[in-house]
């Protein structure tokens, strides 16, 4: 019998059965479920030929080895790509997917939610090299052809929003900059290709940052950019030319991640959905930021082009002081206060998007929250915040 399906089989396989067995072939590693880790930099040629021709598989380290050759066809597999390239942060891989769509002299046009280290890339390295960049209403639909100009070269969309959760018409953007000739860059972190197919849905270029949710145990860094054939070969040629690879070791912890990041997507969503709408009956709380929710704003769109959602929603409090809002978050047990998200454990953190939103003036109306909801039991949540909004009212003075 075979020891798994030959890549040709699975497509008729449903994402789960997939998720277990792309990129694995225990029939060229002794039976091992696993490919293992390859560590090196030194790839010998048998032959003065072979040296001088580049010939064989491998030639050098940062242009490949059998693990990255593995989680890199098992996520294109996944992601419905031509190819994929494994960089050691999500911040990398967004870096070079963009410095795969523009060049200098070009316009480039960017959602006004998206995560702010991008636009940081953005305003400082791609604008000492001559990309200038405008940033857009992240509800702008297919009006995107109003903002584009004749030198707009690439769009970059992230649904939902960075910690503001818009939930942007992915495939309407893309209609529109196809025709104008425009790459479309997406963030698709939040969602994974398992709950929004990013190439499926006119996305060039995707982007997810394998920090989150493909390790689950926030134990690594690593990104992951795929492409479409039309973009590929500029993808693959672009991260050769910085060779801006993933360590090994990591690579093979996202493999193993990857074998469960279906059923804890799955996890994820019910226990966040739970917690989101146990917020919205809190007298706390002003409103709930989670597509997910039938009362959000870009719910329609997330129903239609969404098959689940993650465990990262945002809140809006009602108006009290900061040191009510810290003593709140001073004091909860089960919910950590740091950056990222996506592992087993639940977290929050506030935010305020007025500094940097440029295109849309961010006005809550009170103290922002982004939540993300880990695999601890909900009784035990809902205790640790019942307890934290009780030490907000405290705080405030409304007892």
């Amino acid at each position: 019998m075979s020891l798994t399906p030959k890549p040709e089989s699975r497509a008729k396989f449903a994402p789960a059965t997939r998720l277990v067995h792309a990129g694995r072939d225990p029939s060229g590693q002794h039976g091992f479920v696993n490919t293992p880790i390859y560590r090196g930099s030194t790839v010998l040629f048998p032959t003065y030929d072979d040296l001088k021709h580049r010939r064989g598989r491998y030639t050098y380290g940062t242009h490949g080895t059998p693990t990255s050759d593995a989680l890199c066809d098992a996520w294109s597999e996944i992601a419905g790509a031509a190819g994929t390239v494994a960089t050691p942060s999500g911040l990398a891989a967004l870096s070079i997917g963009l410095m795969s769509a523009v060049s200098a002299g070009d316009h480039l046009l960017v959602s006004d939610s998206a995560y702010r280290p991008t636009r940081i890339f953005c305003d400082e390295v791609l604008k000492r090299f001559g990309v200038e960049t405008t940033y857009y209403d992240p509800l702008i639909g297919a009006g995107i052809g109003a903002v584009m100009r004749e030198n707009t070269k690439a769009v970059l969309v992230e649904a939902p929003g960075s910690l503001t959760f818009e939930m942007q018409d992915v495939p309407a953007i893309a209609g529109v900059a196809h025709a104008r000739g425009a790459c479309v860059v997406m963030d698709n972190t939040w969602a994974t290709p398992l709950l929004f197919p990013p190439h499926e849905r006119g996305v060039d270029i995707a982007i997810e940052a394998g920090t989150k949710y493909l390790s689950g145990g926030s134990d690594l860094l690593l990104g992951l950019t795929s492409a479409n054939a039309e973009y590929w070969p500029v993808l693959n040629r672009t991260y050769h030319q910085f060779s801006v690879c993933a360590g090994p070791e990591d690579m093979f912890l996202a493999m193993r991640g990857m074998r469960t990041m279906g059923l804890r997507l799955r996890e994820h969503e019910r226990q966040a959905l739970d917690i989101a709408r146990w917020l919205q009956a809190r007298p706390e709380v002003l409103r709930v930021l989670h597509p997910a929710l039938p009362e959000d704003p870009g719910h329609a769109i997330w129903k239609r082009d969404f098959s689940g959602a993650s465990g990262l929603f945002g809140v809006i409090l009602k108006p009290v002081p900061e040191a009510a809002v810290a003593a709140m978050l001073d004091g909860l047990e089960l919910f950590g206060m740091g950056f990222s998200w996506g592992g087993f454990e639940s977290l929050c953190i506030p935010f305020d998007c007025t500094p940097f939103r440029t295109a849309t003036r961010w006005a809550p109306g009170g103290p922002a929250l982004r939540f993300h909801i880990g695999l601890e039991d909900l009784g035990d949540l809902k205790a640790d915040l019942d307890a934290g909004f009780a030490r907000l009212r405290a705080a405030a003075g409304t007892n």
